[in-house]
């Protein structure tokens, strides 16, 4: 999709709030040039981006490896956690090992996490689910299995219910099997896109990472954003924002290297992945 004078760039945004580090002192109308905001679950981005209808988008990392080879990572921006990333989560009747080779539910607004339960339970647990493709509806998911995989805001306000079901952090449990992190998402680019529009995307990238360094210095107004559209308190979005990473450091590329490498092993993903970087970047801070 390139760029012209009468037609905007097309940038996803992920509408959940582990993005919002990144996204939320992003101010489009300060660029250069029109950009048009699509804001989406990660799941419509993910096909939006493999279809070519997007020039630019935060992906579900497990998306990016499935169009690896017309898409390219931009440096220094991603969403991960160093263990428990309080947002996927596993909701069960006992707990995760007893359910091994029990009825899964799994939310249909992501991938990664979908693959990462699949991971954990085939490698880590020994288990043998069956799985099925559900809206992200606690209740229902769970009147018809033994557990249920919820990511984003809908697990946050899970979370907080009082339902009495065992809940396991998906990166908890990856960060103690393997030692790594784990990577969620990652902002992605076309290759067409940024062949053909470096300077346009370096002035993006680096108004990412601008926003980035607000958020880093004053979470403050996201704090209190996120308790007026979600809930909560002050002290649960301040340890949530705090916890989450947004930075993309060789030790996280390598553990998602180890992801995709799993996701090949599995049939899950059909060739194996090596992450590939947009290389025009040297002019950009990245902290």
């Amino acid at each position: 999709m390139n760029l012209s004078a009468n037609k905007p760039t097309r940038m996803g945004i992920i509408d959940y709030t582990n993005v919002w580090p990144i996204t939320y002192y992003f101010n489009e109308k300060q660029l250069s040039r029109p950009i048009e905001i699509i804001t989406k679950v990660p799941a419509v981005l993910n096909r939006a981006m493999i279809a070519g209808e997007l020039d630019l988008s935060p992906v579900s990392s497990f998306a990016y490896g499935f169009g690896s080879r017309q898409l390219k990572l931009l440096p220094g921006l991603s969403v991960s956690s160093e263990g428990p990333v309080n947002s996927i989560l596993v909701f069960s009747k006992e707990p995760l090992d007893s359910v091994k080779n029990g009825k899964m539910a799994l939310t249909n607004t992501s991938a990664t996490s979908v693959n990462l339960l699949k991971i954990i339970m085939n490698k880590y647990y020994g288990g043998n689910p069956e799985y099925w493709d559900s809206e992200p509806d606690l209740d229902a998911m769970m009147a018809a299995s033994d557990a249920a995989l919820l990511i984003g805001d809908h697990a946050i306000k899970a979370s907080w219910r009082d339902h009495g079901f065992h809940v396991t952090d998906l990166g908890k449990v990856w960060k103690e099997w393997t030692g790594f992190g784990m990577t969620f998402a990652v902002w992605a680019v076309q290759q067409s896109f940024a062949g053909s529009q470096a300077d346009w995307l370096r002035e993006i990238t680096e108004a990412l990472h601008e926003s980035r360094k607000q958020s880093e210095q004053n979470l403050e107004p996201l704090v209190t954003e996120a308790c007026k559209q979600i809930g909560g308190t002050d002290a649960y979005w301040n340890h949530y924002f705090q916890n989450l990473c947004h930075d993309f450091t060789e030790e996280r590329q390598r553990g998602l290297q180890l992801y995709f490498d799993y996701c090949y092993e599995l049939g899950l993903l059909e060739q194996p992945v090596q992450l590939s970087f947009w290389n025009e970047t040297t002019r950009i801070q990245v902290k």
